[in-house]
């Protein structure tokens, strides 16, 4: 095992997922749902608490893992999750009841984000979190930007694509996607960005601060 594989396992040792967080773990893999890990889940409760979140936008439920994480660090956050999957959301909203998350602190949009995104508000939300389709990443993460307020965050977990964005041979689409996204905005004058490779990966971005 190399180092940086003895690093990610201890990683994920090492995190400790609240109770109804792993029973919510447990639901949404019966439905072949691939919530993000518990290190990266740890990460964005860190992230929700940092920035003290009340208005949260997810895009892709993952079964309702990733949106109880930011909301244990942001536990008076109002919480928006949008998937295209009904089933997926159906198992959000029941973890979400067995949490005892409050009805009026979560809403279940079913639809294509691409068609959800350019509807909501803009600079309203502390933190857009983004977790769906790779081919669409780009556009996502542009609506979660301008969604923001200043000083909010965009987070992509899954960036790293098993380690494939490391290795200049695969040219698969997703990889491109996470590649291009990556160096499209660390190079951005607009946007900070830093990338964290623990777990699948999580991409932190926020607003540059102007002078």
């Amino acid at each position: 095992m190399g180092d940086q594989e003895a690093i990610r396992r201890f990683a994920m040792e090492a995190t400790v997922e609240p109770e109804h967080i792993s029973r919510a773990r447990a639901h949404a893999l019966e439905i072949g749902a691939a919530p993000i890990s518990a290190p990266v889940g740890a990460q964005c409760a860190v992230l929700a608490a940092a920035t003290g979140a009340l208005n949260i936008v997810e895009i892709g439920t993952g079964g309702g893992v990733s949106a109880l994480w930011l909301l244990h660090g942001a536990p008076r956050a109002t919480l928006t999750t949008i998937d295209i999957e009904p089933e997926h959301l159906a198992v959000a909203r029941q973890s979400f009841t067995e949490a005892r998350i409050p009805p009026a602190r979560a809403r279940f949009i079913t639809g294509r984000a691409a068609d959800v995104l350019p509807r909501m508000n803009e600079a309203s939300y502390d933190i857009v979190l983004v977790d769906a389709d790779p081919d669409g990443v780009i556009d996502y993460v542009e609506h979660g930007l301008r969604l923001v307020r200043p000083g909010g965050m965009v987070l992509v977990p899954r960036v790293l694509a098993g380690g494939a964005v490391a290795d200049p041979v695969r040219r698969d689409d997703v990889t491109r996607a996470y590649r291009s996204l990556i160096h499209e905005t660390q190079s951005s004058p607009a946007v900070l960005g830093a990338l964290s490779i623990v777990g699948e990966g999580l991409l932190q971005l926020t607003t540059a601060a102007t002078a």
